[in-house]
């Protein structure tokens, strides 16, 4: 017979750990004096998470360039002296408790905030940057919210920047009232680029995504003997140069990319010369070419299996070409996610957005 008591407890808990995500996901308090000027600065606000995340690493960078090209701008944390230490960095770093914005200001609000974006102050200047379209509406629930949520009531909302083709595709068709602008993302030739010599029989992954496809995908390998003297190398909770040193020495990267806004673990292996195998994650389109790769269907295992014995096969009977492939994936990333361009998007997109007279 069932415990009366099991389900009450498991649904609390529930409840409990929902309420600690929405805590999670509402911004700091933000000072905005509509009556002061402000000193005319790009404020990215940025949540106080030390543990490496990728979107950090692009909200850090974005602040570097558009200083180096003469816009002010700082990243806004909310405790006073927090940086992220994961990458080396000197990047302008406030916090919120210090700093008032004017009207001259910007504040430029991560999509992780979604269901938070009421707390932000009214009229004060603000630009989402969306960097995962797919979880635009995570805890915005449809029955309690009406349209346009969770942007229609940012008062001061005047476009959403985000990272991929794809993901700017999904906001426009979702918000056709908002200006969307992409800047790309940066994969960093001088960390993420193939070794002096060829990489070794080893298989690099990401264990965080799609844990249980990955066992699934394992058993079929084994099973079938693909793996036999191939190293399986998971690569999780390193630094940036730490991971890109470990993908150097993988001659096949295995992607599980999920509802992602770029997707740079595959890019990132791809520019170190390992061939990918797997999921685009939807946004991973934009550079998974079949030319230099093996892009799968989402969902399909037995694709993603069937593709991996190919790559494996290939390497057994001509390791120059798989290498060669690897090495066309890299120039293929460097030419188009530089630093670069990725200026040039954001010089672009914020001399779009208006100016107070």
């Amino acid at each position: 017979m069932p415990n009366p008591i099991v389900r009450p407890v498991r649904d609390a808990l529930r409840r409990a750990a929902g309420n600690r995500d929405l805590r999670r996901r509402t911004p700091p308090a933000i000072r905005f004096d509509p009556a002061a000027a402000g000193t005319g600065t790009i404020y990215y606000l940025t949540p106080d998470e030390a543990s490496p995340a990728g979107g950090i690493r692009v909200i850090y960078r974005h602040v570097d360039l558009l200083n180096a090209a003469g816009r002010a701008a700082a990243v806004l944390h909310d405790r006073p002296g927090f940086r992220v230490g994961w990458f080396a960095n000197e990047t302008r770093v406030v916090s919120a408790r210090d700093v008032t914005l004017g009207t001259g200001d910007l504040l430029v609000v991560p999509e992780f905030y979604g269901p938070g974006l009421g707390a932000l102050p009214d009229g004060c200047r603000t630009v989402v940057f969306n960097q995962n379209a797919y979880q635009t509406f995570d805890r915005v629930p449809f029955g309690t919210t009406g349209p346009g949520a969770p942007y229609a009531g940012v008062g001061g909302l005047e476009a959403l920047l985000t990272v991929s083709q794809d993901n700017a595709a999904l906001l426009r068709h979702a918000f056709p009232g908002l200006p969307v602008h992409e800047a790309r993302v940066v994969v960093d030739e001088r960390l993420f680029h193939p070794g002096d010599a060829p990489a070794g029989r080893r298989i690099g992954f990401m264990p965080r995504r799609r844990a249980r496809e990955q066992e699934q995908l394992l058993h079929i390998l084994r099973n079938r003997g693909v793996l036999d003297g191939w190293e399986l190398v998971p690569i999780d909770g390193l630094s940036e140069a730490q991971t890109a040193g470990v993908l150097r020495t993988c001659a096949v990267f295995l992607s599980f990319s999920e509802r992602e806004g770029f997707g740079l673990p595959p890019a990132e292996a791809m520019a170190s010369g390992a061939y990918v195998v797997g999921f685009t994650g939807l946004a991973g389109r934009d550079f998974f070419d079949p030319a230099y790769c093996a892009p799968v269907a989402e969902a399909d295992l037995l694709a993603f299996a069937v593709a991996v014995e190919d790559a494996l096969r290939r390497h057994r009977e001509d390791p120059a070409a798989l290498t060669a492939a690897g090495r066309a994936a890299a120039k293929q990333i460097h030419a188009r996610y530089h630093e670069d361009g990725l200026r040039q998007d954001l010089l672009a997109f914020y001399d779009t957005l208006r100016r107070p007279s």
